[in-house]
C-alpha cells in the first residue's frame, strides 16, 4: 500500500501514540460545552498550529463531531495556497499516524479527480504542508474506521466547486461523511511581514477584536465566498480555501448554522511581537 509518512510527528505533535494519547486527554479536559449534539453536526474549522499552541481547539473541535453512527470518511480541506494555485488530491492509498495508519476513501478521491483537474499527491511525490496532518491523529483517534479525503484548495471559486462535488459523489455512493476546513487566522508581526497596526497590546487586541473578527463572523454566517473575499483583502486567513470548502460542503449536508467554540492566540502562549490566530467552530 502506498504509505504517506508523516511529516511532523515528533516536532509538532507527539510521535509516540500513548503520548499524543496523553495530550488528547488533557485538551479534552479543556473542553466546552456546545448547543448542537454530536450527531447533528456536519463539520467544522480546525486551527493547524503545533498542538502545544492550538492542539486543544481542533482536538475539541473533532470529538465534538463524534456520535453514535459509523462515519465512512472525513473529507478534510486544507494546504497554503494562492488564488492561481491548483487544487492538490491524495486520491489512494494510506496516511501515517502515530495511532496507525488512516485509509484514503479511494471511492469519494477517484470519481472527484475525474471531475477536477488535481495535482495528485502520493508516498514520494507530495509538497509539505502541516494543516491536514495534524488533524489526523485526532481523526484516528476519534474515528477509529474512517477513512479520510485530503484535499488542497486554493481560496478560489473552484474550491466551492468541489465542495459541492463531493456532497453528490458521496450521496451518490451512499456514504456518510463529515468535514473539516483547516486554516489558521491573522498572521501577525514581523516574522510575517504584517503590521497595520504596529506593535504591542494594542495590535494584539486589533487582531482579536477586529481583524480575526471579520473573518470568523463570515465563518459563522455561513457565506464560503466572504469567506474568501475576507482572506484577500485582509489577510485574516491562512488557507479560506479551505474553510470556504468545509462551509460549502456542511452547507450542502443542510448545515443551517455555526457556533463558535474556542477562540485564542499563540499570544497567550508565547508573548511576543508576533502571533497568530485560531478559531474553532462547529456546523
Amino acid at each position: 500500500m502506498d504509505v504517506r509518512k508523516a511529516d511532523f510527528s515528533g516536532s509538532w505533535y507527539p510521535a509516540n501514540p500513548s503520548e499524543c494519547e496523553d495530550e488528547i486527554k488533557r485538551f479534552l479536559k479543556e473542553a466546552v460545552s456546545i448547543s448542537t449534539p454530536g450527531d447533528k453536526l456536519t463539520g467544522g474549522i480546525v486551527p493547524h498550529a503545533g498542538w502545544y499552541f492550538s492542539g486543544s481547539i481542533a482536538c475539541n473541535v473533532i470529538s465534538c463531531l463524534k456520535d453514535d453512527a459509523f462515519l465512512d470518511a472525513f473529507i478534510i480541506f486544507g494546504m497554503h495556497l494562492h488564488p492561481g494555485s491548483s487544487s492538490y488530491l491524495m486520491k489512494e492509498g494510506a496516511w501515517e499516524t502515530p495511532f496507525g495508519e488512516i485509509l484514503v476513501e479511494e471511492a469519494i478521491a477517484g470519481e472527484l479527480a475525474s471531475r477536477f483537474s488535481f495535482k495528485i499527491e502520493k508516498r514520494g511525490s507530495f509538497t509539505r504542508d502541516n494543516t491536514i496532518e495534524l488533524q489526523l491523529p485526532f481523526v484516528k483517534y476519534f474515528f477509529e474506521h474512517t477513512k479520510i479525503v485530503p484535499i488542497g484548495v486554493p481560496p478560489s471559486k473552484e474550491a466551492i466547486e468541489i465542495a459541492k462535488a463531493v456532497a453528490d459523489i458521496s450521496r451518490q455512493l451512499g456514504l456518510r461523511v463529515k468535514v473539516l476546513g483547516s486554516t489558521d487566522l491573522t498572521h501577525y508581526g514581523l516574522n510575517y511581514g504584517f503590521e497595520p497596526e504596529g506593535s504591542g497590546t494594542s495590535a494584539v487586541d486589533w487582531v482579536r477584536e477586529k481583524n480575526d473578527r471579520r473573518v470568523i463572523d463570515a465563518m459563522l454566517a455561513m457565506d464560503p465566498q466572504r469567506v474568501i473575499d475576507e482572506a484577500l483583502t485582509n489577510q485574516n486567513a491562512c488557507c479560506a480555501g479551505a474553510a470556504a470548502s468545509a462551509i460549502a460542503l456542511a452547507k450542502e449536508f443542510g448545515a443551517t448554522n455555526a457556533e463558535e467554540i474556542i477562540y485564542s492566540t499563540s499570544y497567550e502562549k508565547s508573548p511576543g511581537s508576533s502571533f497568530v490566530g485560531y478559531v474553532g467552530v462547529v456546523f
